[in-house]
Parts: structure tokens; C-alpha cells; sequence
């Protein structure tokens, strides 16, 4: 055997050994593969109906969401419609007590006069006088 023969009998033989090794690793690759799919296709299956659950969910806050906007929309229509209103009465208020707090004043005045006036007359006058009551604290 000259030494050509022997390089390639051993370059032969480590290639061999190379190429087991390469199959052997490649064997474990694929027992991890297969276990990593039944592990994915497990948590698939549990996650399958958390997704559902979750879109069932999310559809019910999305309705809560857009009845809250509704309501809140009519809600800011209702205080609207309260502030004119209270604007408008606060104006018709004023302007009522402007036109009509003189006469009142001038008519319960007069009715008040009158009313001491028959009292005079009748001769029955008991509230129309002062009365003096001294005070009996000495001051020190």
C-alpha cells in the first residue's frame, strides 16, 4: 500500500466517521422537531379557546364602548339643552325682578299702611307703638 492509497483510505474512513456522526445529529434534530410540534399543536389546542373567549370579549367591549359613547353624546346634548334653559330662565328671572320689585315693594308698603290705618280708625292700633325696656346690666 503506497502512501496515495493510505491517504485515501483514511480521508475515506474519516469521512465515514464524519458523515455517521452527521447522521446521528441530524436524527436528534429531527426527534426535536417532532417534539416541538406535538408540543406547538398542544398549546395550539389550549389556546384555541382563549382566542375564542378573547374576540368574544373584545366584540362585548366594543358594544359597552359604543353605548357609552352614545349615551355620553346624549347626555352632553341633555346639559346643553339644561344650560340654555337655565340661561334663559336666569334672563327672564332678572328681568322680571327688575319689572317687578318696585311695585311689589310699593304695594306691600302700601298694603301695610293701610292696614294701620283701619286699625287707627277702628281705634284697635297695638303694634304701631315702641316700648322702652331698660337694661338693668351695670356696665363695669
Amino acid at each position: 500500500m503506497t502512501a496515495g492509497d493510505l491517504a485515501v483510505t483514511l480521508a475515506a474512513l474519516l469521512c465515514a466517521i464524519g458523515f455517521a456522526a452527521l447522521i446521528v445529529v441530524l436524527v436528534r434534530v429531527l426527534d426535536s422537531l417532532k417534539s416541538l410540534r406535538s408540543e406547538v399543536e398542544s398549546l395550539r389546542n389550549e389556546t384555541r379557546p382563549l382566542l375564542a373567549e378573547m374576540r368574544v370579549s373584545t366584540d362585548e367591549a366594543r358594544s359597552a364602548m359604543h353605548t357609552a359613547r352614545s349615551d355620553l353624546e346624549r347626555f352632553d346634548r341633555v346639559l346643553g339643552s339644561a344650560e340654555a334653559i337655565s340661561d334663559a330662565v336666569d334672563g327672564s328671572s332678572r328681568a322680571a325682578r327688575t319689572a317687578f320689585s318696585a311695585p311689589v315693594i310699593k304695594l306691600a308698603g302700601l298694603a301695610t299702611g293701610t292696614s294701620r290705618a283701619v286699625r287707627r280708625l277702628r281705634g284697635r292700633d297695638t303694634g304701631g307703638e315702641l316700648v322702652h325696656v331698660p337694661n338693668k346690666r351695670r356696665r363695669a
